[in-house]
Order: C-alpha cells, then structure tokens, then sequence
C-alpha cells in the first residue's frame, strides 16, 4: 500500500507489469503527418509539449489518439513524457503508449515519476545515445488500486499541475513583459531616446564608449572545484547566466579565500569572460556587496559616479550593447569576451536620477518574478513529494 492514501479506500493495490496494463502503438505506420511529434517537441521532465510540425504529408510513423502516452525514448533520463490531448503522430524515437483497461491520467502519473525513469535507465542500450529497451520498459513492476482510486489520484494530481501550468505560464508571461520593456526603455541604433520614457524626463540620452565609463580589471583562479559548503561568497562565471539577475545581492556559493584572491569592493558590474555561446556570455551583473570573491573568468568593471552600476548592467544586457558585444565574442567550442571587447561598445545612458528610476523598476519587476519562480519550485516539489507517496 501506498505511504498516502484518500480516505475511503482500503486494501492492497494489485501488483503487476506495465505490460499488463498498456500496449505500444504499432511502428512504421504509413501516416498522415498532421500533429506530428518528434522527440525534440516534448519537454523535459515531465513539461508538456511544444509546438510541432502540422502539414499533410505523408510520412513513416505512429498514431496515436487522445489520451495516449508519448515517451521520448532518446536519451530517457530527459523525463520527456507527454499525455496527448489529440490525434496525431510521431517518429520512431518516441514511444507511444496506449492504457488498457486503466486510467489513463493515472497512467500518465504512474510513469511520469523518477522511479519509473530510473528503471528505464537501467535497461537502455548505447552509450553516447541511450535508447530505452522496449520489452524491458513493458516488464517494469509496479502496482495499481481500484479504477475509483485511480480516479481519485488522477483528479488531484490533475489539479496540482493545472496550477502548475499556470504558475509557469504567469512567470513566463513576466519574463516577456520584462524583455520587452528592456527593448523600450533602451534606445534604438542610432537614436537619442528611448521609445518608452518617464514622464518626468526630456533630455536626451548621452552616449560613450564604456572605456570612458569605468575602470577595468579581471577576477582571479577559482573553478567549481574550489567551492566548499561554508567560507567566503564567491561568485563564478557560470552562475552569470544560470542564476543570478542584473543585481546581486545573495550569494549561495562559497569558497576558501587564496592569496591572490580578487574582492568586490561593492558596485562593481561583472560580465562572463567565457562560455559557451556569445549569448550566454553577453550579459552583466551588478555586485551590491563588497567582500565577495570574484572569479578568474570574470571581467569586472568598476563605473564612475555618474553611472549606476545596476543601470550599467542592465545597457549591457540589452539592446544594441548586448548585439554588440554578441559580435566581438570569439571561438567555437568555448567563446570569449575580454575587457577590450567591453571597452569598445557605446553605452547610451540619461542623468544619474533618471538612472536610479529605471533601476528601481526592473528591481521590483526581479523581486515579483523572483517571488513567483520560488513558488513554481515549491509546487513542483510538493508535487514529486506527493507522486513518491500516493504510488507504490
């Protein structure tokens, strides 16, 4: 029996093999190719789908109908399960899974769990490209109550990721909104203003190269090896563009201070000296607090009075800056971006106070994404608690 049950329902759950419970959709159909689904359109862990191809011709694959369950059987560890909600098709690398005689929400739930991955993994074949093992997926053991408990699980664990869902769609929908304003409130090439402006304010913006906006230096040696789980807060390149906004001011990460370790001294904007794409490196932050250790793979700059640092991040970040400074990164497999990269791009900035105002807006619009990215990760957690505890 399960560790968390609904009241009203008693007894032992049914032990079995999945095979029991689902059929595979037949393989090398000749099908139309409307709603076609191939491996890269469902997300990972567990995330739904994402748009796909939708034309008529017609294609080797395999239907399946509303209901059924599509794994992507590339690369299991991805998590990428998906429960259609229509007709349609899909490639041979994903799995289509057809319930019988059970739920088929509670279907979707009892293999939408890191158990049933796991297993998964245990049987795949290759190396460099795993595939799940059809007969050994179709062996995995597992359980089952009464179709009205399953009911029951499927209708609550419905609900929970519906509120998911609409938890993620609200901080995608925030993050949009902050990307557009960032288009707006920055100047377009070649133009004086912005197309978005403060009431208060009617000057124009002032422009220079960001040689003449800051002094220059580098962080110094550490690597993730270094990190220890209390010491000094450290800040590495990496956490630039997987973590932290275009303000920092908490650090998670710690290490033990070297000799010819580099220190913020407060206000200093650092941009990633290295990457993998000039995307991911083209982008700064703000550090608020002085006594943090900063990276070798940092380039930091230290603004003049008549820049806020924040501000300065944020030009950086978006805009004709980050185009440009996109173009200077150089190399393949890793790219780089040195401070004479940075020195070269124009930084178009208005007066100091109007400055702070910008700041203050993206601050709050950071603090309620934060807020709201926190509570996704809390309702995604609870659910995975929940998964291990209503299933056995």
């Amino acid at each position: 029996m399960p560790k968390l049950r609904f009241p009203g329902f008693e007894g032992e759950w049914e032990n079995t093999e999945l095979g029991n419970l689902a059929i595979y959709g037949k393989d090398k159909t000749r099908v139309t190719k409307n709603h076609f689904v191939s491996t890269e359109n469902i997300e990972q862990n567990f995330g739904g789908i994402v748009p796909f191809e939708d034309s008529k011709t017609m294609v080797d694959g395999t239907e399946f109908t509303k209901g059924d369950i599509l794994i992507a059987n590339i690369r299991p560890y991805l998590k990428k399960i998906w429960q259609s909600d229509m007709d349609g098709a899909c490639n041979a690398d994903v799995l289509v899974l057809k319930p019988q005689e059970i739920d088929n929400v509670f279907f979707y739930f009892l293999v939408a769990q890191n158990k049933f991955i796991d297993y998964v993994m245990g049987g795949v074949k290759g190396s460099k490209m795993p595939r799940g093992d059809k007969a050994h997926i179709l062996q995995y053991n597992t359980a089952v109550p009464s179709i009205l408990e399953q009911q029951q699980i499927a209708k609550f664990l419905s609900l929970l990721s519906n509120r998911i869902a609409t938890q993620k769609e609200l901080v995608e929908t925030l993050k949009k909104y902050k990307r557009g304003l960032l288009s707006a409130i920055f100047p377009e090439k070649d133009k004086a203003t912005p197309i978005y402006r403060l009431s208060e304010f009617t000057e124009p913006w002032e422009q220079r190269k960001a040689v003449d906006i800051a002094e220059y230096s580098k962080g110094n040696g550490y690597s993730k090896s270094d990190l220890t789980e209390s010491g000094t807060p450290i800040i590495l390149y990496g956490r630039l563009y997987t973590k932290y906004q275009f303000v920092i001011n908490e650090v998670d990460t710690f290490a033990i201070p070297k000799a010819s370790a580099v220190y913020s001294q407060g206000n200093e904007v650092i941009i990633p000296a290295s990457g993998e794409t000039a995307e991911d490196i083209a982008r700064a932050s703000a550090v608020e607090k002085p006594g943090v250790l900063l990276g070798g793979d940092l380039n930091i700059l230290r603004p003049f009075d008549f820049i806020n640092p924040s501000f300065l991040a944020l030009a950086i970040s978006s805009g004709e800056p980050q185009k440009e400074l996109e173009k200077r990164a150089q190399g393949k497999s890793v790219v780089h971006i040195h401070n004479s990269d940075i020195q070269e791009i124009i930084i178009s900035y208005p007066a100091r106070i109007e400055q702070d105002q910008i700041v203050a807006i993206f601050r709050r619009l950071d603090h309620l994404i934060t807020l709201h990215q926190r509570e996704l990760e809390l309702f995604t957690k609870y659910k995975l608690g929940l998964l291990q505890q209503l299933f056995i």
